[in-house]
């Protein structure tokens, strides 16, 4: 709040150049000398007064010099200043709309005042350079500006000329002060018949087309006060933002980092991070089609109502005020409406599953609205929140992808058979075992001891590789334990732990203990059920970091160890540890929501857990199905902020699905308890 752009910082350098410089002592007397405008003083006050006022206000609540605006105070500042819920919206919310609106007004202002001085105090005797662009705008000193204060009032359109000029020429650092105030004097004309205009419409798709940094442009347009006034609807979510720990940006800033990533993409640099999104964005077509849906696809934030469903509606208005073709509107229109639809169906549904993937496949009518929406995804989610694009991730939707594309060349009306995919996973794995000299007898004495789900869910090769160390392993009674980190690229990069040893009843819940202890972040599991006395165990983990644990190969050596030694006696499988909730996750409690469907197809139950995070969660969890004689065979495992969205995949003792409403209903009740209550 007070050393960030259109803060108070900006606010007391114009002061002291003032004293300096001009000799005066309040900035209200630069009135007096035409440096500021009636208005722009008024906007300077205001600014002023209200970020004053939340400063005082946090060093009361805090009771100490502070000014940082933390989650810790923003409910309580909220309250005290006389915000309140209006609707489905927080008064926090409405707070800190305020204040990021107050900012931009005063970073605006602040750019025009410190022009005025770099030039009146820097420039003076200095030869202008001027390189002419049009009858309406030229380039002075590398800042464009317009040849005389009417051009907008005579030629409005010249209000979003500007900015294609900017996209047009690299060279121009910004707009010179005087035109920044006659575009602000003349901004009140981007009203319903301007954004009819063919020639202002014509314009603004020009400028999507021109190949440059799109995100800056639209920044600028935003900055001045252009961009959401030309599109209202993105207006409304300038400033704000959801007070949670999963999306730290505002709407509009999150939305100028997607165009950002989608901009990015076409770099060389883009490759390494993310090499099949930077393949794919040379394919696109049209890349105007995605810089739309990109601009649209959270524009109905906070309205009520799916946001999806609302900014489709918002899109398909733009496309036809644009003069988009039939085909491209309603491709925008799709991507908009379904931007969730892949990063959902990847990160809380089991696409190992042959009919998951068939029921996303339908639901992408071709192979180029799957291009389209694979690079949506990927820039979304990497623009959300930096913590949020990992290597999983990338792993989950790299894959869909491949399953997905694969479905759409077959042709969704002839989906592949669970038992066709089995046999043919089968085939390769016992070809690549058969090279190394294992016999069908020891193949077929492990494989007939686990489901079909087990080939469903690794590649033949994983699948080979995990059976050839458990024949090796023989009849050892310790726990078998491997750990791999997948191969690739950067973005290719996640650890898999193995677990091969007698079953357990609590296996899942002591190891997931053991994990946590080690500070390793869970981001899959899946149990293998198994009719012999064996189970193979599999989790996906990541480090404090996001990273591999190839990256620490001793680590690696002692989460081996580790494991093996507290999972070879069940009694003397841990206590769940008891480490106290961090500060900041504190201001984000809410109850627990269980819910249950049943997959008929895979005959299983579908318990999804929405809680906020915690330590030794996974564990407490994995001690309530024990206690209720719940078997886990898969889950999804997804933190987003401060909030878990956690899909586990159960069934009963016998391996049939939880039919009994009373006993889904206990098992909602324990959890919530058990979760709730933690400190």
């Amino acid at each position: 709040m007070k050393g960030s752009p259109g803060a108070l910082r900006d606010i007391q350098t114009i002061g002291w150049i003032t004293k300096r410089h001009f000799g005066l002592q309040n900035i209200a007397d630069l009135t007096r000398f035409s440096i500021l405008t009636e208005e722009e003083h008024q906007i300077l006050f205001q600014g002023e007064t209200f970020l004053w006022q939340l400063r005082y206000g946090l060093q009361l609540l805090a009771d100490r010099p502070e000014n940082r605006l933390l989650f810790d105070h923003q409910r309580a500042l909220a309250q005290m200043l006389g915000y309140h819920d209006e609707g489905k919206r927080l008064g926090v919310e409405l707070m800190m709309q305020s204040y990021y609106r107050t900012v931009l007004a005063l970073a605006e202002l602040a750019d025009v005042i410190l022009q005025y001085y770099d030039e009146a105090i820097l420039g003076t005797g200095t030869i202008d350079d001027i390189q002419p662009l049009n009858k309406r705008f030229q380039i002075r000193n590398r800042y464009i500006e317009a040849v005389n204060n009417q051009v907008f009032a005579y030629a409005p359109y010249a209000i979003m000329e500007i900015f294609v000029l900017m996209a047009q020429h690299s060279e121009i650092k910004g707009i010179r002060a005087t035109t920044i105030r006659s575009l602000r004097a003349h901004r009140h004309l981007v009203d319903d018949a301007f954004r009819s205009d063919l020639a202002v419409t014509t314009l603004f798709m020009e400028l999507l087309r021109t190949p440059h940094a799109l995100d800056q442009t639209l920044s600028a347009m935003k900055k001045y006060n252009v961009l959401g006034r030309y599109l209202p609807e993105f207006g409304q979510i300038i400033g704000q933002m959801q007070h949670d720990l999963f999306h730290i940006y505002t709407v509009d800033a999150h939305t100028m980092r997607v165009i950002r990533n989608m901009v990015r993409l076409n770099s060389t640099g883009a490759r390494t991070e993310y090499p099949l999104a930077s393949r794919l964005i040379h394919r696109l077509p049209k890349l105007e089609t995605l810089y739309i849906a990109g601009i649209y696809h959270d524009v109905a934030k906070g309205r009520g109502g799916d946001h999806s469903e609302l900014g489709a509606i918002d899109a398909e208005a733009f496309c036809q005020r644009h003069h988009l073709s039939e085909r491209d509107t309603k491709l925008v229109s799709w991507l908009v409406e379904n931007h969730l639809l892949m990063s959902m169906t990847a990160q809380r549904k089991d696409i190992s599953d042959p009919d998951i993937i068939h029921n996303f496949a339908q639901a992408v009518p071709s192979q180029a609205h799957l291009d389209y929406l694979y690079v949506l995804t990927v820039c979304d989610i990497s623009a959300t929140n930096p913590k949020l694009w990992n290597t999983w991730r990338a792993s989950l939707l790299r894959q869909l992808y491949i399953e997905a594309k694969r479905a759409l060349r077959r042709g969704t009306e002839t989906p592949i058979k669970r038992h066709e995919w089995v046999s043919a996973t089968q085939s390769e794995a016992r070809e690549i075992l058969h090279a190394q000299n294992m016999t069908d007898e020891q193949i077929d004495h492990i494989w007939d001891t686990v489901d079909e789900d087990y080939f469903l869910q690794d590649s033949t090769v994983d699948i080979a590789w995990q059976t050839a160390a458990i024949i090796r392993h023989g009849d050892n009674p310790d726990p078998l334990v491997l750990i791999r980190d997948t191969r690739g690229g950067p973005t290719d990069g996640y650890s898999q732990i193995i677990i091969y040893m007698k079953d357990r009843v609590a296996l899942f819940a002591a190891t997931t203990a053991v994990l946590e202890q080690l500070n390793l972040n869970i981001v899959d599991a899946r149990i293998s059920s198994s009719e012999g006395p064996y189970s193979i165990s599999s989790y996906v983990v990541l480090d404090e970091k996001g990273q591999p644990l190839g990256t620490d190969p001793a680590r690696k050596d002692r989460v081996r160890k580790r494991l093996i030694e507290e999972l070879d006696d069940p009694d003397d499988y841990p206590d769940i540890i008891h480490r106290r909730t961090p500060r900041q996750l504190k201001h984000f409690a809410f109850p627990t929501e269980v819910t249950f469907s049943n997959d008929t197809i895979n005959q299983r139950t579908v318990m999804e857990v929405i809680t906020p995070d915690r330590p030794g969660l996974l564990a407490r969890i994995g001690q309530v199905l024990l206690d209720h004689r719940v078997r886990l065979t898969n889950a999804k495992i997804a933190t987003l902020g401060e909030r878990v969205e956690d899909v586990f995949f159960v069934t009963d003792e016998q391996g049939e699905p939880l039919r009994d409403p009373t006993i889904c209903h206990e098992l909602q009740q324990d959890l919530c308890k058990m979760l709730d209550d933690i400190q």
